[in-house]
C-alpha cells in the first residue's frame, strides 16, 4: 500500500457488514496507516457484524444515533480522547427510507416516514458537521465525505424519497462545506457512487435490474464497493487538499451517458 493516511485519525459511520462501502473504507484506511473509531446506531450494531471489523482493524466502536446531537457530541468527545487529538477524516455512510421499507410509493408516502428518512439520511449530516464545527474537532486540511447517488439529479422512480434525501445531503455538503473551508480549511465532498449491492441498496425495488442497466450504460462498468473505498481514501489523503464542495461521480461514466450501444442492442433485439 501507499501509507496515504499514515498518522491520520478518523471516524467512520455506517459499516454494517462485509458488503458495506463503509466496511471497505475502514479496511482500506487501516491498510493505509490510519487510526479510527467506528460508529453506527445501536440497532444497526445488533443487526450487523461491526464488532468483527473493529477487531480486524484495531478500531474502537462507539454506538451513536446520528440523528441525536447528544449522541454525536458524546461520540466526538470520546473519539478525540481515544485517538489522542483532533480528527483528520470522517465518512458519513448513512441512509434509510421507511417509505421504501414499508413499500409506500413516492406518490402516496407516509409523511412521518418521509421526515424520519430525511433526518437519518441527510439532516444527520448537518448535525454531525454542526458538532464537529462548534467543537473545532477537525484538523486543518481534514476531509469530510458523505455517500450519495445520482438519483439526486435524475429520476429513478423506485428510489422513492431517498432521491430527495440525497439531493438534500449534497446541498448540505456544499453549504456547510463553505463554512468549514472558510473557517477551518476543512474539505467537504459527496461521492455519487454506482448502484452497489449493499444491504440498503438491495432493499430498493428492482435493484438487480437497476445494477444490470447501469453496468450496460457505463463505459467502464459499475464501480464496486472496494473501488469506492479507494476513491474515498484519496479524498481523505493530502493529495486532494483543494477539492471541496463537490459532488464527485464515481460510476464508470454512467452520469455522462445518454445511451450506450449495449443498451441500444438490448432494445433492438428481434
Amino acid at each position: 500500500m501507499y501509507n496515504l493516511l499514515k498518522g491520520k485519525k478518523g471516524i467512520i459511520f455506517g459499516a454494517l457488514d462485509e458488503n458495506s462501502i463503509a466496511w471497505k473504507v475502514a479496511e482500506r484506511a487501516c491498510e493505509e496507516g490510519a487510526e479510527f473509531v467506528l460508529t453506527n446506531s445501536p440497532s444497526a450494531i445488533r443487526l450487523g457484524n461491526i464488532e468483527a471489523l473493529a477487531e480486524k482493524t484495531g478500531a474502537s466502536l462507539i454506538p451513536a444515533d446520528a440523528t441525536s446531537i447528544d449522541d454525536l457530541t458524546h461520540l466526538i468527545e470520546k473519539a478525540t480522547q481515544i485517538l489522542g487529538g483532533k480528527i483528520d477524516f470522517v465518512l458519513h455512510s448513512i441512509g434509510m427510507s421507511v417509505n421504501v421499507r414499508k413499500k409506500r410509493p413516492y406518490t402516496d408516502p407516509n409523511y412521518d416516514f418521509t421526515a424520519k428518512g430525511a433526518d437519518v439520511s441527510a439532516v444527520s449530516f448537518h448535525k454531525l458537521m454542526n458538532v464537529l464545527y462548534h467543537k473545532k474537532a477537525m484538523n486543518q486540511w481534514g476531509s469530510i465525505v458523505a455517500l450519495s447517488y445520482m438519483a439526486a439529479q435524475r429520476v429513478f422512480p423506485d428510489y422513492n424519497d431517498m432521491a430527495d434525501n440525497k439531493a438534500y445531503l449534497e446541498s448540505i455538503a456544499r453549504s456547510f462545506g463553505y463554512f468549514f473551508g472558510r473557517d477551518y480549511k476543512v474539505r467537504v465532498n459527496t461521492i455519487s457512487q454506482s448502484p452497489t449491492p449493499t444491504r440498503a441498496g438491495q432493499g430498493v425495488k428492482g435493484f438487480d435490474g437497476f445494477i444490470a442497466y447501469s453496468d450496460k450504460m457505463s463505459p467502464l462498468g459499475n464501480a464496486t464497493a472496494l473501488e469506492c473505498a479507494d476513491y474515498t481514501i484519496s479524498l481523505f489523503s493530502d493529495l486532494t487538499k483543494k477539492v471541496t464542495l463537490q459532488n464527485l461521480f464515481h460510476d464508470g461514466g454512467f452520469s455522462n451517458m445518454g445511451v450506450s450501444t449495449a443498451v441500444m442492442e438490448k432494445f433492438t433485439e428481434e
